[in-house]
């Protein structure tokens, strides 16, 4: 018999990683990002002028190697590539549900 655990949903939580929702949103930010330079076509080199970054950093986030990166950096990344960013916080009694980052892209047609 395999003995398997079941994911909680978060890579980062399951290994036991300090701040594991932070890593987790910090991932999926980046992976929006890169999603949306592939959308619009936007090269390399046009990416670094856009968000800012230096061809070494540009190459970081877009391999997902994120430690030199802060919410709040990867929220401006965003902000370059013209997307608007909404921040909503909510009381979550304890009892319920636990605290949570949630990264949610909501495409507009």
């Amino acid at each position: 018999m395999l003995d398997y655990t079941i994911s909680s949903g978060n890579i980062f939580e399951d290994l036991g990683f300090l701040n594991a929702e932070e890593k987790l949103a910090k991932v999926k930010l980046a992976s929006l990002i890169a999603d949306i330079l592939e959308q619009k076509q936007i090269t390399p080199n046009e990416a670094e002028q856009i968000l800012g970054l230096e061809a070494e950093k540009m190459t970081n986030l877009t391999n997902g190697i994120l430690k030199d990166f802060t919410m709040e950096s990867l929220l401006f990344c965003l902000i370059r590539l013209g997307q608007g960013i909404e921040i909503i916080v909510t009381n979550k009694h304890q009892e319920k549900s636990d605290a949570k980052i949630n990264v949610v892209y909501q495409k507009t047609a």
